[in-house]
């Protein structure tokens, strides 16, 4: 354990899911922290041997349920610090996407407590190229932007995102998807532009789901497509295996009826 004095905190970004996209630097934090506070989405499997030493306490949050709540979290990790003891903040993706993280770091600042950050890979980009779609391609798509849908987006950001161009990645968003699809139609957006779906992308068990604008959200409930998962929208989708057989199999159905 950690001598008397001020600790330290290391928020770490523990990339989409799979314990080998952790980096170098994320396991060297590990290995000598005190405590980890984790989260839901965090590869936890080997956690303990990751931080042999350290006592690991889950703070993971589930959607539409805060079994600890974020202010609760900042306390914890800013009390462990002033303990003296060396915390790790292990969350999943980046921190300083769509994570909360710049919420801890303040807390930390305010506290007077050490703090730094490890960089995580984001699921954002992540997930879609496990699915074998890029973000952005040479003719297709040459800018990203990603927001969340843990809120449903309201018609400004609807009307904003219909008319941006380039590649729209929405994460936590399949709660509002049905508002998400219809409202950028309704703004404007072809309702042919493609829809993935990625469901626990660079994980063993994920799964993807490929449709039109207009179609996502019947597909998704027909294939039973759940969080976590990654919505890309956008033509960079048609660059999945399949993806092209896949669409023209659903326009001609909708061709049909």
């Amino acid at each position: 354990m950690s001598g008397p004095g001020p600790g330290t905190v290391t928020l770490i970004g523990a990339g989409p899911g799979a314990a080998d996209l952790l980096t170098v630097r994320a396991l060297r934090v590990l290995a000598h922290a005190d405590v980890v506070y984790y989260d839901r989405l965090a590869p936890t499997d080997d956690l303990a041997a990751w931080a042999p030493r350290a006592r690991l306490v889950d703070v993971g949050k589930h959607p539409g349920h805060h079994r600890v709540p974020q202010a609760q979290i900042n306390r914890l990790i800013v009390a462990s610090a002033l303990a003296g003891l060396r915390v790790a903040r292990l969350k999943g993706g980046d921190p300083f996407v769509l994570g909360r993280g710049s919420e801890e770091v303040a807390a930390c600042q305010e506290a007077g407590v050490p703090v730094t950050v490890v960089p995580g890979i984001t699921s954002a980009v992540a997930a879609p190229g496990a699915a074998g779609i890029p973000v952005t391609a040479r003719g297709l798509s040459r800018a990203f932007t990603v927001v969340s849908g843990h809120d449903p987006l309201g018609e400004g950001e609807l009307a904003g995102l219909a008319q941006l161009g380039g590649t729209v990645v929405v994460l936590m968003g399949m709660a509002a998807l049905g508002h998400t699809a219809a409202g950028l139609v309704r703004h404007g957006m072809d309702p042919r532009t493609p829809v993935g779906i990625v469901e626990r992308g660079c994980t063993e068990r994920q799964r993807v789901c490929i449709a039109p604008l207009a179609e996502i959200l019947t597909a998704s409930a027909v294939q039973g497509m759940r969080s976590p998962a990654v919505l890309v929208i956008g033509e960079v989708v048609r660059l999945a295996p399949g993806a092209e057989e896949r669409l023209r199999e659903l326009a001609g159905v909708a061709g049909a009826a």
